[in-house]
């Protein structure tokens, strides 16, 4: 019966075995004895399979071992915050103290093909800004000893400088690993933006062509964010970019951005509108090849309404007298945009000023056809030039917030949020993710995007708790690291918005979300083998005595069951409460979905057991220690279990 009891992962999900079980899915052919036949995949292809001496890619020092950092499973989890938290039990957002190498694997999970949007501002390769940990390469055990979470001491922070030689190299293998787990979060119709300068855009550009795909690329922004330009470079440089690719190119979920009253400055008994010329502008269409666009609209120059504009037909009447055609500059017979059967239909004959086809003179003294255009709407488009998304203007906001210029050179609110505009829907819970979280302006942006159109959008912040330095403005105003900084804006800027908006609250179908979760990255809670094949005797005879129990003793049952929760694929976000059920102390998940037992100190009686199960949850996870060596009472439990078709889990 115990063959019904399920194991709690020790790791997050390998990705090669996921990768090779999908491919024995699609060829099994190809796999044989657990491992890719390469001559039978190259049979199967014929010229499409790829000739590596002449592969057109991007190629540098450590991109191999880059690759397997990404693949490489993890034993970090994610250790609850609540006292550095904000609405703990109530929001629905998440904040993640941690190295974003790490964090995203444990993500994984869960949070596969549910991000909507994912915006990070990585260090642009500057010289002096590639801030991580020495051999971030080596992942958890790097990131906990930089963190002094372990008995080695801290890794010192390093710069990326160019005289390491592997300059270009360095950045791209940590930034490689990232967005190949990056792009797994994606949901289909999701979008990553990536703000860059001219150090990395190009090697960016073709990293992100291998790792999303070629055909998947959305665009590449131009952000005005220095109008006066940075003058010590041969040329003022005034500008960075924006990076956006897709997950899926057919799929993208781009939405257009309001107009405001200067984009429709007319009015009529309609509303606002704004003119679009009728001819087709583009000349390799004319009467020749579009014979059908080809036709005349009569006007009256003597009805003119308030804006300048003339009643047409198309058919010559008492009042309709004036002729023309589509022409263009050159006086060759154009043609119009529109067929005739689309203008008849546009045209209201018993109200000319109504209609919306007009017409007006220009200075030629020749007649222009105009479309009245109300879409409320316009796509964006690829110069972003406004002042709100200047640096400067992030700096603004920073400083309003804190008093002070606790962070250097922080992307303005505005500017995310023109990404959350044309990425996300007011209507649902989409998901807005920044694993460079920095100042956490990702988060202030998704606050005020919802405070102003209503929406629920939900955000997780990843920040690595890098230090601040020593007599910065930040030191100064007591924040030892970034990760602290972040923590605090969303506070600060979240009052701020409910303050502003408050008389909008109360109409709200939810209330704006102002609060967080906030989590810390750690190893795992569970023993796990971490010893080398030269340990010595007295070391060995220690790891097995540790081994007997499965959790630390340190470890509180709300950190072991987030662990248990994100290796199961639950959210950073669930419903969990204290229960006691039959003198057993329980935490539940959604309202009794999950219930799991923890303690592993006290042996549960067969009784108690069978208490929790007439409760029905769809889950049952207990401590594998719990039953204290009693296989009897392990097997009753899954026998219990079975019965009532309940997962039972043991960690």
């Amino acid at each position: 019966m115990t063959e019904y009891v399920q194991q709690v992962p020790k790791t997050n999900p390998d990705q090669r075995k996921d990768l090779l079980r999908q491919l024995s899915e699609l060829i099994p052919e190809v796999v044989v004895d657990g491992k890719v036949d390469g001559a039978m995949l190259e049979n199967l292809l014929g010229n499409d399979y790829g000739d590596d001496s002449e592969r057109f890619g991007l190629f540098w020092p450590g991109k191999k071992r880059a690759l397997r950092a990404a693949q490489t499973p993890t034993t970090a989890t994610l250790k609850p915050l609540p006292s550095e938290s904000k609405d703990w039990d109530e929001s629905k957002n998440v904040f993640i103290e941690g190295d974003n190498l790490e964090v995203l694997k444990i993500l994984q999970k869960r949070y596969h093909n549910q991000v909507k949007l994912i915006y990070i501002d990585p260090p642009y390769n500057t010289g002096n800004d590639f801030i991580y940990p020495d051999n971030y390469k080596e992942g958890l055990q790097s990131y906990l000893e930089f963190t002094r979470q372990t008995d080695e001491g801290g890794r010192r922070l390093s710069t990326n400088s160019e005289s390491d030689g592997r300059y270009h190299s360095n950045w791209l293998n940590m930034m490689y690993p990232r967005l190949k787990l990056a792009r797994n979060l994606l949901s289909d119709d999701g979008v990553i933006a990536i703000s860059i300068d001219d150090n990395e855009i190009s090697r960016l550009t073709l990293l992100c062509d291998e790792v999303f795909g070629a055909d998947n690329f959305v665009a590449v922004v131009i952000v005005q964010a220095n109008k006066g330009g940075r003058d010590y470079l041969p040329l003022a440089q005034t500008h960075e970019y924006l990076v956006i690719y897709a997950r899926s190119y057919a799929n993208v979920g781009i939405y257009d951005l309001p107009k405001d009253d200067s984009a429709l400055p007319l009015v009529d008994e309609r509303g606002r509108y704004e003119v679009r010329e009728l001819r087709n502008r583009n000349p390799r269409f004319n009467r020749a090849n579009r014979p059908n666009l080809y036709y005349p609209f009569y006007l009256d120059p003597s009805n003119v309404d308030q804006n300048g504009y003339a009643s047409v037909s198309l058919n010559t009447d008492d009042r309709h007298t004036v002729e023309t055609f589509p022409t263009n500059s050159q006086g060759v017979d154009g043609c119009w945009r529109w067929g005739k059967t689309k203008a008849n239909e546009n045209i209201v004959a018993e109200d000319p000023f109504f209609s919306q086809v007009v017409a007006k003179q220009v200075k030629s003294g020749g007649w222009n056809i105009y479309e009245k255009n109300r879409r409320s709407t316009q796509k964006a488009k690829t110069i972003w030039d406004e002042t709100e998304v200047r640096t400067e203007a992030g700096t603004r906001e920073v400083r309003l917030l804190f008093g002070a210029s606790v962070f250097d050179h922080p992307k303005p609110v505005d500017l995310i949020g023109k990404l959350i505009a044309i990425s996300t829907s007011p209507d649902g819970n989409d998901l807005v993710l920044d694993f460079f979280s920095g100042s956490a302006s990702t988060a202030h942006a998704v606050m005020q995007a919802n405070a102003k159109d209503g929406g629920n959008r939900r955000h997780v912040q990843v920040q690595l708790p890098e230090p601040t330095i020593d007599g910065s403005e930040a030191r100064e105003q007591g924040y030892k690291t970034i990760a602290e900084i972040g923590r605090k804006r969303i506070d600060l800027a979240g009052e701020q918005i409910k303050n502003q908006l408050e008389s909008l609250i109360p109409v709200r179908e939810h209330p704006i979300d102002i609060g967080y979760r906030a989590y810390r990255l750690i190893d795992t809670n569970f023993f796990k083998w971490n010893v080398s094949s030269d340990v010595g005797e007295e070391r060995l005879h220690q790891q097995l005595l540790e081994m007997r129990n499965s959790s630390e003793e340190s470890a509180s049952p709300d950190e072991l069951l987030t662990e248990v929760l994100l290796k199961l694929g639950y959210s950073l976000s669930e419903r969990i409460s204290e229960i006691e059920i039959s003198g057993l102390s329980l935490r539940s998940v959604d309202d009794s979905v999950l219930l799991a037992y923890l303690d592993e100190h006290t042996k549960p009686t067969r009784s108690q057991l069978q208490s929790v199960v007439d409760l029905n949850p769809g889950r049952i996870v207990i401590l594998e220690d719990a039953f204290h060596g009693d296989d009897e009472l392990k097997t009753n439990l899954a026998q219990m279990c079975k019965s009532r078709n309940i997962e039972l889990w043991t960690a």
